[in-house]
């Protein structure tokens, strides 16, 4: 079975590429958006608490373990927050989220 999925991903400028993710060593969708050197800060460094890693789901929301509380009130703190908002430092993706597209919203102050 193959261990690659493909997720689109829109960086702030609009430019959506598609990017290969493997599902068997357990990264976070922070950890994949940083090695596949999309510009992430993820200053608290995964822990739900910075929300610099904040993404919009666009398609496959619903393929996605639901939000943490911890995840759900940095979200909140958030203006431009929305329904389909997460943090991709909580998200651990796996062959259900196949096709799955996300846009980049964290900030990079």
């Amino acid at each position: 079975m193959d261990e690659n999925i493909k997720i689109l991903v829109e960086d702030r400028d609009g430019q959506i590429q598609e990017v290969e993710v493997p599902t068997d060593i357990n990264l976070s969708l922070m950890e994949i958006l940083k090695a596949s050197e999309y510009d992430i800060l993820a200053t608290c460094g995964g822990m739900a608490l910075c929300a610099t890693c904040h993404v919009a789901v666009i398609e496959g929301l619903e393929t996605l373990a639901a939000a943490s509380d911890q995840e759900l009130d940095m979200l909140d703190t958030l203006p431009d927050a929305t329904e389909h908002s997460r943090l991709a430092c909580q998200l651990r993706l796996n062959q259900n989220q196949e096709g799955l597209h996300i846009r980049i919203l964290g900030n990079l102050t």
